[in-house]
């Protein structure tokens, strides 16, 4: 009734594929003004490609940056770019020019209000906006900010909130933080908020920084090269464990009835569900195994 095919092991050659936002774990920032980089980041194993036209890029590239984006987008493609910050000389004409593409999101630089969210929306309209917050400003209105009009998933911009306040990166400074971000994602019924990226190539301390993000119950992450989406994609996704745990539930769920034997079997059915629903989206075990007639999970947070 339950997948019980073995569990896939990732291919490290296999060319990753765009996927759904709602789900997405890594998401790759690619500078814009080096558009020879875009192809390999097209074929990386990153979920969501954000070609960025803001903090990667110098004032005087700019312009430069923006055409290359726009090019990319008018040759068929559809990622995501990161745009300057609402008030900058350059957001209304990065919005002027994506109006006329394919883009397939936006990640907004710098938000401190609904201000920022909603006048994008609407000169943006039906384009998915991510909120980037990295200021304690924008961290003090989050909850508001979550539930603008056109707010689509939030984002930790941990460099910046960093150099603004003062903070270390140690996991524990930044717990607060962390923690107003999912609070505010849930209440807003949004996807589950997108951490800061990991700075260098270590891959100990990129495992590490994935599972406090995970932890905190954040279930995507800026990545800054794309060797480093593989490592992202795995830590937030369902283990093994996870999902042997959840076949070896339901399976002494049925044996015993398939009745609710008391409070804690519908939090484990939703948690188990979850865990197997994450697993088939990212290709971690078969896509093709039937789901019982089981409640759902629910849907006020995307983490199982």
């Amino acid at each position: 009734m339950y997948d019980t095919e073995p569990l896939s092991e990732p291919d490290p050659t296999d060319i990753g594929s765009r996927i759904d936002p709602v789900l997405a774990r890594s998401w790759l920032l690619v500078t814009g003004s080096q558009a020879e980089r875009f192809e390999p980041a097209s074929r990386s194993r990153a979920d969501i490609v954000i070609l960025d036209i803001e903090d990667a890029v110098a004032p005087k590239d700019k312009l430069t940056a923006r055409q290359n984006v726009v090019d990319w987008m008018n040759a068929g493609h559809s990622d995501w770019v990161r745009i300057n910050g609402f008030g900058t000389p350059w957001w209304a004409d990065d919005i002027a020019a994506l109006s006329q593409t394919g883009v397939g999101g936006i990640m907004l630089a710098m938000v401190e209000s609904v201000d920022h969210v909603t006048e994008t929306a609407r000169r943006l309209p039906n384009v998915p906006i991510v909120a980037l917050v990295e200021t304690a400003r924008g961290l003090e209105r989050i909850t508001e900010i979550a539930s603008a009009k056109g707010c689509f998933r939030l984002a930790f911009g941990i460099g910046d909130f960093r150099r603004d306040t003062g903070f270390g990166d140690n996991p524990t400074t930044l717990a607060y933080a962390r923690s107003r971000f999912t609070i505010a994602a849930k209440a807003a019924n949004l996807p589950s908020a997108i951490d800061g990226p990991t700075i260098g190539s270590n891959a100990l301390k990129l495992s590490e920084a994935t599972a406090v993000s995970a932890e905190f119950g954040m279930t995507g992450k800026i990545c800054l090269t794309p060797d480093q989406c593989a490592a992202v994609n795995d830590g937030l996704s369902p283990s093994h464990d996870d999902i042997k745990w959840a076949r070896e539930f339901f399976a002494e769920f049925e044996a015993e009835g398939g009745e609710i034997r008391n409070g804690s079997d519908l939090p484990r059915i939703a948690r188990a569900t979850k865990i197997l629903n994450l697993a088939r989206a990212y290709n971690i075990v078969p896509s093709d195994y039937e789901s019982a007639e089981h409640q759902s999970a629910p849907t006020d947070t995307y983490h199982f």
